[in-house]
């Protein structure tokens, strides 16, 4: 209409030929894989500060600090050389009590510290888990990892242990590597499952020094596994950890491999920890936030 308002958009004014504004969704990873390698990577950086604190938490305001990771065993040593080298007369196989059971001990002492610390490393940071997202999973996994540390420490002990009871290891020590591997994937695959349930069941917190304390006899730290009659042996392998305190013994002592049978069994059950505890985890992942 000629002098007056068209009713009709401009054509600079239409939006037709815009490009649609971009979309991004988040969803969960799948259910089929319980973890995702490229985002715990995408991770790693704070995987590195969540042990770095865990180390720091541990020792804070402590008078000896580090010395604790030494003492621990050491002082179980006196007392199990004591009561079950001397008074109970227990085999050592040919290998000076104390070391004998120290050795037994170093895996042990990791084991129960990692898996302590990670059983309630979602409960104890509740607020980080509620605020903000990332792989839950990398808690239980730095504490796991913190306790390698006192592990560590602990086997520089082991060495002047060795030099004073004129024991030597053997090549066999190169081996010594992947058995430290394995006891740090049973102690995450445990941890995984007791910190899924403690979210929901805090009963798990109180559970654990009793279950430690079961476990620790149930595990040849104090005795030989050659002990158990050979009729049990597949039996007592499903004790996830027989592979770890056997493998560190044949590894640093130079005794005869164990029953190959029972090994299999034990590497094998600690590995389907490892695999259940992550689909476990992953399941109740979702429901963290809400529950903690």
């Amino acid at each position: 209409m000629r002098g007056g308002f068209s009713l009709e958009p401009s054509v600079a004014g239409r939006t037709d030929n815009a490009p649609p504004a971009r979309l991004t969704v988040i969803a969960p990873p799948s259910r089929f894989v319980p973890v995702d390698p490229a985002e715990l990577w995408s991770y790693r950086d704070l995987l590195y500060y969540l042990t770095l604190r865990d180390i720091q938490v541990k020792y804070k305001q402590t008078a000896i600090g580090v010395a604790w990771a030494v003492l621990q065993p050491l002082v179980s040593m006196i007392v199990f050389t004591l009561f079950f080298g001397k008074l109970a007369g227990l085999p050592s196989e040919g290998v000076p009590y104390p070391v004998f059971s120290f050795v037994g001990l170093l895996p042990w002492t990791y084991f129960a510290t990692a898996l302590q610390f990670g059983s309630t490393s979602l409960v104890t940071n509740a607020g980080l888990v509620q605020k903000v997202y990332f792989p839950r999973l990398l808690l239980p996994a730095g504490s796991a990892i913190a306790a390698l540390l006192d592990l560590f420490i602990a086997m520089l002990f082991l060495l002047v242990l060795l030099a004073a009871y004129g024991v030597h290891p053997t090549a066999r020590v190169c081996w010594l590597p992947a058995f430290v591997l394995l006891a740090f994937l049973t102690a995450l695959g445990c941890a995984l499952w007791l910190a899924a349930v403690n979210v929901k069941y805090r009963d798990v917190q109180f559970a654990i020094p009793f279950l430690i304390q079961v476990w620790l006899f149930v595990t040849p730290v104090v005795y030989p596994s050659s002990l158990v009659p050979p009729s049990l042996r597949l039996l007592y392998g499903l004790n996830p950890l027989v592979a770890v305190v056997e493998g560190f013994r044949w590894a640093l002592l130079g005794k005869p491999f164990p029953a190959t049978g029972m090994m299999i069994v034990s590497t094998l059950v600690g590995l389907g920890l490892l695999i259940g505890g992550a689909y476990y985890f992953r399941r109740m992942e979702n429901e963290f936030a809400d529950v903690v």
